[in-house]
């Protein structure tokens, strides 16, 4: 087998399986007595959210999710925020609603999130849903973690049994994603900026995540052969979007890994669409 095919199996490839996910779920879209409805909140002007919110409606449209935008001005009061949130809540066509992060600084997003119905909270950041999750009852789980499962179900990584380690403690990917490992019976062990020796924890690991945001968090060193890793950070640099991992050299000891951009990122989307589709068949089928 030629290296080039060899380094191409290796590949997690977010972009190829979030394609699949949203071609099925777009004959299931086809198949329901009526279509959900994705509303998004974005306050303020911040660039990248824009671009975010875009992309989220691009893929929602191309499989026939209805979505709307509401456009906050960066001096909406938490307030203001919080009633529109609660008119979302009581509006009976929107089955998702999404609250663009991050907020304009004076505007605290904990409160805003909590203010969600759980049942339309397709993003899974509402306290009552990250309580289910740590409790094994059924709800909306975050994007991102819920994303990375997916990823590794679908590239036939077995998860039970296995030592993994993530590396990030944050509400929106590392704690959850430890717990979805743990519910896949594998044996996780959860650092963060204070771990001491990081590397005496990963080099040992069959699964690293990391979720830091950070270049260069992760070497080839800290790597055994043959473990998994999934790279979740983005960081913007002179050369580009780079990831936490050192991807050439850890691609090397890597059984599999995925790039940055083109891993983790498009599976987030692809859940937020699932969430969509699950809150809707919810609302109208239980």
């Amino acid at each position: 087998m030629s290296t080039i095919l060899m380094t191409k199996n290796k590949i997690l490839d977010g972009r190829a399986i979030s394609s699949a996910i949203l071609s099925e779920l777009k004959t299931k879209i086809h198949r329901l007595d009526g279509i959900p409805t994705l509303v998004a909140i974005l306050v303020g002007d911040d660039p990248a959210s824009k671009i975010y919110v875009s992309m989220k409606q691009k893929r929602a449209k191309e499989i026939g999710i209805n979505t709307r935008v509401i456009n906050l001005p960066a001096s909406t009061s938490q307030e203001q925020l919080h009633e529109t949130i609660q008119d979302l809540n009581e509006d009976k066509t929107v089955d998702g609603i999404l609250l663009q992060l991050p907020l304009p600084q004076h505007l605290d997003s904990n409160q805003a999130i909590a203010i969600i119905d759980p049942n339309k909270d397709v993003d899974g950041l509402n306290y009552i849903n990250f309580g289910k999750l740590h409790m094994g009852l059924e709800g909306f789980n975050p994007c991102t973690p819920l994303g990375v499962i997916e990823m590794l179900k679908r590239s036939d990584v077995k998860m039970e049994g296995k030592d993994a380690v993530v590396i990030g403690r944050s509400n929106l990917v590392g704690k959850p994603l430890a717990r979805m490992l743990e519910m896949e019976n594998a044996t996780v062990t959860l650092c963060h900026s204070k771990t001491r020796n990081l590397k005496r924890y990963t080099e040992y690991a069959d699964i690293v995540v990391s979720a830091v945001g950070k270049p260069q968090t992760i070497t080839a060193d800290m790597i055994k052969q043959g473990a998994v890793v999934v790279d979740v950070g983005i960081s913007r640099t002179k050369n580009g979007l780079v990831g936490d991992v050192d991807f050439e050299l850890v691609k090397l000891k890597a059984s599999k890994i995925t790039p940055v951009p083109g891993g983790v990122g498009p599976m987030t989307i692809a859940m937020l669409m699932s969430n969509t589709v699950n809150a809707f068949e919810r609302r109208r089928y239980t």
